[in-house]
């Protein structure tokens, strides 16, 4: 069946930077929304950004300037830059995807990754 991949994660100085991959596979078409989210100690998980039905990109108002997302390995592909990166970013960070045409980008996906830690060092 569908599976979503993470891989990327690490340890940085704040600061820094860190790119994320995600690859969903496993389905005979591409997804049409795919989503980074993630989960702060002491948090509730937040969506970070995410790709529609029509492609488009959308990144959490908060994290704009510093996180870009781009599809650039392929459709079923979501990358996600992250610069800048501040000590409060430290998380496990998670892909999903959905392969239901009227899925919405920051709603509920069905496919998830295992996560991937972040860590930022002040």
């Amino acid at each position: 069946g569908p599976q979503v991949v993470e891989s990327g994660g690490g340890s940085v100085q704040a600061g820094g930077s860190l790119r994320l991959s995600c690859l969903a596979s496993g389905h005979a078409f591409n997804p049409y929304c795919m989503g980074w989210f993630r989960q702060r100690p002491g948090k509730e998980r937040e969506a970070v950004a995410a790709s529609d039905s029509e492609a488009r990109l959308h990144v959490a108002h908060s994290l704009q300037g510093r996180f870009t997302i781009a599809h650039d390995n392929g459709p079923n592909t979501l990358s996600l830059q992250m610069s800048n990166l501040k000590p409060e970013d430290t998380g496990i960070y998670y892909c999903a995807a959905e392969w239901s045409w009227d899925c919405a980008p920051w709603g509920d996906y069905k496919y998830w990754g295992q996560g991937t830690q972040v860590t930022v060092s002040s």
